[in-house]
């Protein structure tokens, strides 16, 4: 089970990945836009400070694959751990192919069926990343597609692997991995949250009241 963050911000990152706990991180146009920064100048400093994670995404916006591939030869350039994020689109999938071919980690991103991951892992696709929370929004289950997908990987023995994406709460987070992802990428955010529980909580109150009730037993002793 793998943790990707699903932002741009570096100081967000860098909290989260002192924790031990993070493998990668994606980012994506909107992402770049909210951080005020330019995808190249993100790209060279989140590699320069974590290039120790599995995977940092950055994606491509084009119309055609030669133009993908030109923008990505600027990106996995910088180092082997940036993976290319590209569309589920047919010259998504033709960048995605070339892509896989000469070696570079590759996500195919907006992806809603079975279908279009069947053809994602066809093109080699290092990652492929169905978006469980805007198939919610449109009254489809992001989870059980995320079941179908792995499923079908699993009967095929598929190497691509499976990133949630467009998590929104600790219990999408859950139910993934529980259907089979690989991988989930969240907000910091959610991230957080999954430490949280109301009765992990109870417990620790009860623990140092317990604890403080036994020092003062201790010290009337003495």
């Amino acid at each position: 089970m793998k943790i990707f963050l699903d932002t741009a911000d570096v100081y967000e990152i860098r909290e989260a990945w002192e924790t031990g706990l993070i493998d990668g991180v994606t980012t994506n146009p909107s992402l770049i836009l909210k951080s005020k920064r330019e995808l190249g100048k993100v790209a060279n400093q989140l590699y320069a400070e974590f290039s120790e994670m599995e995977s940092i995404s950055t994606e491509v916006v084009a119309d055609t694959h030669e133009e993908m591939l030109s923008q990505a030869k600027e990106y996995y350039t910088i180092g082997p751990n940036i993976t290319i994020k590209v569309p589920c689109t047919v010259e998504g999938l033709k960048a995605c192919k070339h892509l896989s071919s000469i070696g570079v980690k590759t996500n195919v991103t907006l992806v809603f069926s079975v279908a279009q991951a069947i053809l994602a892992a066809k093109a080699g696709a290092t990652y492929v990343s169905p978006f469980v929370g805007r198939l919610n929004d449109n009254s489809f289950s992001g989870v059980e597609l995320i079941r179908a997908i792995c499923d079908t990987y699993k009967t095929h023995q598929v190497t691509t692997n499976v990133l949630s994406a467009s998590l929104r709460d600790v219990h999408h987070v859950s139910r993934c991995f529980a259907a089979g992802s690989d991988v989930v990428t969240l907000p910091p955010s959610v991230f957080w949250k999954m430490y949280k529980h109301v009765l992990t909580d109870q417990g620790l109150d009860r623990f140092n009241k317990d604890w403080q009730d036994a020092l003062a037993q201790q010290e009337g002793k003495s």
